[in-house]
């Protein structure tokens, strides 16, 4: 097993270049980002990532106030720029996926925005770009909150990069069933996250049982990092056991 820390929920207490030395410390494959690689310095932080060799799976799209914007009716400039921004960080850094954030809305004409501006983030790399289905729970009114709902509009772009970035802790919390619902979702899963339901913390303890689910998506051909977007409970370097007892030979 492979794992990658998230920058945006890993010791935040921490400048975000040194989550990234302290993630390769930690021993950690991989990090991955929210938007914070956006306001770096480029030669500091590929600086950080030769010295540590640690690689990156991915980042998102810049969030805002809005939990970004690519299907908000209006802002297609601005969503645009925000894609431009996240394939300059993707290229400086080697990150293999961008994940393009539908933001908080409930206008009409959200889906097509949606669908136009992924169309244009595929134009425009050639990454992976991922959609993530956010429950509500997590984050009210954002647009793409529904597993289901993410599958038809990777079918309606109809694009072989684009994929879902499965969250076990957002799909347990909004349908339950994670297992069968990411072996029906395996062809176009391209990250998976994991963190314990129903606290978002640590993967060794809840509801899922992690030792019995990450094997799983292994069999069911998933070959990626598991990222760790978890809050920890007593900060994050006093609760990595668990990544020892799940890394396996």
């Amino acid at each position: 097993m492979r794992f990658s820390a998230n920058t945006g929920f890993l010791w935040p207490e921490l400048g975000f270049l040194d989550r990234v030395r302290r993630a390769a410390a930690a021993g950690f494959a991989a990090v991955e980002f929210h938007d914070e690689a956006q306001g770096a310095d480029p030669r500091a932080l590929r600086a950080v990532l030769d010295a540590t060799g640690i690689g990156v799976t991915g980042l998102n799209c810049r969030m805002a106030p809005t939990t970004g914007r690519a299907a908000i009716p209006g802002a297609e400039a601005e969503a645009r720029a925000d894609i431009a921004d996240a394939v300059r960080v993707a290229e400086l850094t080697g990150a293999g996926a961008i994940h393009v954030l539908a933001g908080r809305t409930a206008a009409p004409g959200a889906e097509a925005t949606f669908v136009a501006n992924l169309r244009h983030a595929l134009a425009a790399t050639a990454r992976v770009i991922l959609i993530e289905p956010i429950c509500r729970a997590a984050i009210p009114g954002y647009f793409l909150h529904d597993l289901d709902q993410a599958l038809a509009i990777v079918a309606a772009v109809g694009h072989p990069r684009l994929k879902l970035l499965f969250d076990c802790y957002h799909v347990e919390t909004a349908h339950g069933d994670c297992l069968a619902r990411f072996r029906a979702a395996a062809p176009h899963v391209g990250h998976v996250q994991i963190a314990s339901t129903p606290d978002r913390a640590e993967p060794d303890h809840g509801t899922l049982d992690y030792a019995l689910l990450l094997p799983a998506m292994r069999a069911a051909g998933y070959g990626g990092a598991f990222g760790c977007e978890y809050r920890p409970r007593e900060g994050p370097d006093a609760g990595l056991g668990w990544m020892r007892a799940f890394a396996g030979p």
